[in-house]
């Protein structure tokens, strides 16, 4: 199952119209998840105490875990993340914030290690960016996040920049983006 993780917030988000041309050319059918309907919360202490308890007790049953256990069966993740202000929607960290559970999609060895769980072989973050694009700050950092403590193999980065330079042709560099794909 490939799971979409939809953060545009515009009804004609360029990044959004990138990452469904790489959908269908990925051919399989998809699940979407649009952030911006999930009505997501930072974590509350109330909610990281009961969290802490329910990981601590290993009841995961409880309905907060079900966006994790989503993200861990998924066999391929496709992230769509416009680039704002030198980094991603804060929609995008607050729902890493909900799914990052230990004991689903991630754990830790007896030294400290961290060990992902995650089922996924690829994660695909695409974005766009007004003008250039430094993935120090978006891209560098779920690669990380997804390589390092969720166990997905792969992290790619699908990009079109410039987009509202002047000089610039966005729907040519989009275009041929999605040729690219």
């Amino acid at each position: 199952m490939i799971l979409y993780i939809n953060c545009c917030v515009r009804s004609e988000s360029r990044t959004d119209r990138i990452a469904r041309a790489l959908l269908t050319k990925l051919g399989n059918e998809y699940t979407e998840l649009y952030l911006p309907s999930l009505g997501l919360k930072p974590l509350s202490e109330e909610m990281l105490e009961k969290r802490t308890g329910l990981i601590e007790s290993g009841d995961y049953s409880n309905g907060m875990f079900t966006l994790a256990k989503q993200f861990a069966s998924a066999d391929k993740i496709v992230v769509s993340a416009p680039y704002w202000d030198l980094s991603f929607p804060s929609l995008l960290k607050l729902y890493i914030e909900n799914i990052y559970v230990t004991g689903i999609v991630s754990e830790y060895a007896s030294d400290g290690a961290p060990h992902g769980l995650c089922k996924a072989s690829e994660l695909i973050y695409v974005t766009t960016a007004g003008g250039p694009y430094v993935p120090d700050y978006s891209f560098g950092y779920i690669k990380e996040l997804a390589e390092n403590y969720l166990g997905i193999a792969k992290a790619t980065l699908v990009k079109a920049e410039m987009l509202d330079v002047d000089g610039f042709n966005p729907e040519e560099i989009v275009n041929e983006t999605i040729a690219k794909l």
